[in-house]
């Protein structure tokens, strides 16, 4: 039978006090670190950051945070009283309308369709683009491809979107703009020849683009339905 001997007293104080200090390191960490309680804010992913929708152009805003319909609509020429009445008209037929996050879009959709039509990518045009319009793009394409030609265009500044015309027709609410902008548009042939356009100049360009939204349908975005240049 083995004897208890004052070693053996020493080693079992070691173990004491050695789980003494790991008990006060984890109650310390505890403090400092907390504890989940479930109702911690989590932090988004990059995705959830920048919304389901992203990718896509012209979205009206969230319509859980609707203005209220009785707050005037801004407007780009508060002299033009057709323009302000087609936009009030808009506004009341769908609350959840936000000028301001209309010409957002419509400016990144100007940016997009214009790079897209130079480069070809017709999947992004059919995606932004009414059908009558869409076919117009897709047989300039066609034509610049068979041609052997390339294009290259640069939007160097947009200068200005002003609202032309807006308007309420049945559930379609239609609104018309001008795109100021600098651009460089480069055509070149199939050995890099210049063919159009010069790399080294800035040109104006003025466009006039309309944009159509169906106010009852679920689908938040808007449509280029219609170009043209000014008279």
């Amino acid at each position: 039978m083995r004897r208890y001997t004052m070693s053996d007293g020493f080693a079992y104080l070691d173990i004491i006090f050695f789980a003494m200090v790991a008990a006060f390191i984890a109650l310390r960490l505890r403090s400092v670190l907390g504890r989940r309680t479930g109702h911690e804010r989590r932090r988004p992913s990059r995705f959830e950051a920048a919304g389901a929708d992203a990718g896509k152009v012209v979205p009206l805003p969230e319509r859980d945070k609707p203005k209220p319909l009785e707050e005037e609509v801004p407007v780009a020429d508060p002299k033009d009283a057709a323009v302000k009445a087609g936009l009030t008209e808009i506004r009341l037929a769908d609350p959840s309308f936000d000028l301001d996050h209309f010409l957002a879009g419509a400016r990144a959709a100007f940016g997009m369709i214009i790079e897209a039509f130079a480069k070809g990518d017709k999947e992004t045009l059919r995606s932004l683009l009414a059908p009558e319009v869409y076919e117009n793009f897709a047989a300039a394409i066609d034509e610049r491809v068979a041609a052997g030609h390339t294009l290259t265009s640069e939007i160097v500044a947009l200068r200005a979107v002003d609202i032309l015309e807006a308007r309420l027709e049945g559930t379609r609410a239609r609104i018309t703009l001008r795109f100021v902008s600098e651009q460089i548009n480069v055509t070149r042939d199939k050995d890099g020849h210049l063919v159009d356009g010069n790399p080294s100049r800035i040109v104006e360009v003025v466009d006039i683009w309309t944009f159509e939204r169906d106010v009852h349908s679920r689908d938040p975005n808007w449509t280029l339905v219609e170009t043209r240049v000014p008279d």
